[in-house]
Order: C-alpha cells, then sequence, then structure tokens
C-alpha cells in the first residue's frame, strides 16, 4: 500500500474545520464529572461525565479512571451510528483512562435534539454549513481536548479508535499516540462511490434522499467531501493500525490503499481473518503495545 492518493478536498476545507476550532474556543468545555457506583468496580472508578460543544450543546460520556500509580494510559472511544453508545469493556478499564463519547442526539445527549435513525446521516447534508456532522465532529474534538486535560492521564501514552471521527480527530488534536480506525464502519471515505455498491444502512440513507431529490446529488457529493477521511489522514500523526477486508468489500484492500497511503505517520495494516477473538486480541495487542500496556486476549490458550 504505497501509491499516493490523488483525492483533492473541497478548496475551503482547512478554512471550514478551522471555523470549528474557533467556534470551541468561543465556549469552555464547563466539564461535570459524577461519579457513577453502579459502574464502578475495584480496579476502577466511573464516572458520566458532561461536556459543552459548539452551538452551544451539552454532550455526554463514560468516563473509566483505574485505581494505582498514576499517570496511567489513556483511550478515546468517538461514537459508534445509532443511538446508543455502551460502556468501555472491562479489558480496557484495568489498563486506560477510558472515554467513551455520546455526540449530539445519541441517548444520553438527545436533549434538545434527538437523532432518528435512520436519518441522522442524511440531516442537514445539502449544506456543509448546516450539516449535523460539523457538530459531531466538534464533539469528538471537545472530548479529546478533555480526555488531554485529566491529570491522571500520561500525555504521551493516548490512544484513539473509531471510525472516520476517530481520524477527524487524530488529525485536528495531534495529541494521539496511536489510532485503530475500525475500517469496517466507515461512512465517509468514498461515500458516493460506497453508496453504489451497497443498500445497506446507515449508507442507503443517502440511496433514500436521492431516490426523493435527485437534484440534491451535486450539493450532497460537495458536503460530505469535508468528512472524507483521505482528506484528514495528512494532517494525522498517530502510529495507524488498519484492519483490512475481503477483495470487493468496501473494506477491502484495492479501496482502502488510498486511504492507507493518505496518512502523515506509520500505517500498519491487519489482514482481517473474520474471527472474532482472534481478531480482537491482535487488534488490542497493538494497541497495548504502543501506549505500553498488557495486551488482554480473550481467546484464552488451555495448551
Amino acid at each position: 500500500m504505497t501509491e499516493r492518493s490523488t483525492a483533492i478536498p473541497p478548496p475551503d476545507f482547512d478554512p471550514y474545520w478551522d471555523a470549528v476550532d474557533e467556534e470551541l474556543d468561543r465556549f469552555p468545555a464547563a466539564p461535570e464529572l459524577e461519579p457513577n457506583p453502579r459502574r464502578s468496580t475495584d480496579f476502577a472508578t466511573s464516572y458520566d461525565v458532561r461536556l459543552t460543544s459548539i452551538g452551544p450543546y451539552r454532550i455526554f460520556g463514560f468516563l473509566s479512571v483505574p485505581h494505582g500509580p498514576e499517570p496511567f494510559p489513556a483511550l478515546l472511544l468517538t461514537p459508534r451510528y445509532g443511538s446508543v453508545n455502551v460502556p468501555p469493556h472491562f479489558d480496557d478499564r484495568q489498563r486506560y483512562v477510558v472515554l467513551t463519547l455520546m455526540h449530539r442526539g445519541q441517548r444520553l445527549a438527545h436533549r434538545p435534539f434527538a437523532a432518528a435513525y435512520p436519518g441522522l446521516l442524511t440531516h442537514g447534508i445539502e449544506d456543509p454549513a448546516t450539516y449535523v456532522y460539523r457538530g459531531i465532529v466538534a464533539d469528538c474534538l471537545r472530548g479529546a481536548e478533555f480526555l488531554r486535560s485529566l491529570p491522571e492521564v500520561d500525555g504521551d501514552r493516548i490512544g484513539l479508535a473509531g471510525d472516520d471521527l476517530a481520524i477527524a480527530t487524530a488529525a485536528r488534536r495531534p495529541l494521539f499516540a496511536a489510532l485503530h480506525v475500525l475500517t469496517a464502519v466507515l461512512l465517509f471515505h468514498r461515500l458516493m462511490d460506497a453508496r453504489t455498491r451497497t443498500a445497506a444502512y446507515p449508507i442507503e440513507e443517502v440511496n433514500d434522499l436521492l431516490r426523493a431529490d435527485p437534484d440534491q446529488e451535486a450539493a450532497v457529493t460537495r458536503t460530505v467531501a469535508y468528512l472524507d477521511p483521505i482528506h484528514h489522514a495528512p494532517r494525522v500523526r498517530a502510529r495507524t493500525l488498519l484492519p483490512v477486508g475481503d477483495q470487493g468489500a468496501l473494506d477491502g484492500p484495492e479501496r482502502l490503499q488510498p486511504l492507507a497511503a493518505a496518512f502523515g505517520g506509520e500505517v500498519d495494516t491487519y489482514a482481517v481473518t473474520h474471527e472474532g477473538g482472534t481478531d480482537h486480541d491482535r487488534i488490542d495487542a497493538w494497541m497495548a503495545r504502543q501506549l505500553g500496556a498488557e495486551p488482554r486476549p480473550r481467546v484464552w490458550r488451555t495448551d
């Protein structure tokens, strides 16, 4: 995977995202941390976290801080596509300060805006200025800033895992040592091509919109270009892991090659086996190596 991408970002790509940073600067994060005894354990304390993002809008997060000598490596988990995100896994909570974010519209961050599923992917998509993902990326940036600010966190050992949101976050906040991209759930990588290759949701939301209003195709194409990870990747300096799926799949090698080549930092690829335990253990061990932590395999050998 060495050929460089020829994809061209929108001409105002940098000013567009710089304006998001400027807007974030106008709103203090105003963090509120409430201990959550129900999710706390003998090895970590859990908190419910609320932060202010652009809008202003209050977002939510699950925070877990291990017990023991500080500082700890840390892990930011950007939101999945869907209404609900779950607290961090116990394996991660024993090794890292972990923050799982809920962006605007998701459960626990759904007031005053409750996102529709399906529907969020195309909410305001006709104009980059009104597209909901402009605010969602800002929510992730705010979460990254908050995690880095915690005194329990070792600033040289912060990891990040997620989809397109994780790539944009790593690009706009160069504080991460490692980035694991969930390539199987990327939404914006070559989205206007991907929509012709699948009828699966959430990508099918774009097809639904354009069947109803074909005249919107040029506007939609313009808007999603601001989110395409291939335009954010050159600014990413974290060591990056890209799991690679099967030939012909949306996360297959031929589709991921240009993205892999676009990253500004080192990139490792991993051929997915589709054996859940095997894939988890290898990816977990990769992140643990980058952050100086112990791997936590979920497939234990008995021989």
